[in-house]
């Protein structure tokens, strides 16, 4: 089984800055890719950030040019480091893994992120 661990998150005041990270440990083998989902409440959960094998990495046009991802493949290891944080980026914030033949997906439990005005 995979185990992702997140931490990081907090209460900030807007224009602030977090930085999120995931470990991952367990059955990890041939990961595909890692990301960031978030939820806020009466929401659907919705991507954040991913990077995915070669590197390459894909963000919601909500979060391009605050939010970067990245990765340390040697401690599987996923961070995001969240600048200028406006009140509406407040949510859960969930990692996930995804890896094997079968593209397996797999969620950490979230951490929480709130930004106030």
């Amino acid at each position: 089984q995979v185990q992702l661990v997140e931490s990081g998150g907090g209460l900030v005041q807007a224009g602030g800055s977090l930085r999120l990270s995931c470990a991952a440990s367990g059955s990890i083998f041939n990961i595909k890719a890692m990301g960031w989902y978030r939820q806020a409440p009466g929401k659907q959960r919705e991507l954040v950030a991913r990077i995915i094998l070669g590197g390459s990495t894909n963000y919601a046009d909500s979060v391009k040019g605050r939010f970067t991802i990245s990765r340390d493949n040697a401690k599987n290891t996923v961070y995001l480091q969240m600048n200028s944080l406006k009140p509406e980026d407040t949510a859960i914030y969930y990692c996930q893994l995804t890896q094997g033949l079968g593209w397996n997906i797999f969620w950490g439990q979230g951490t929480q992120v709130t930004v106030s005005s």
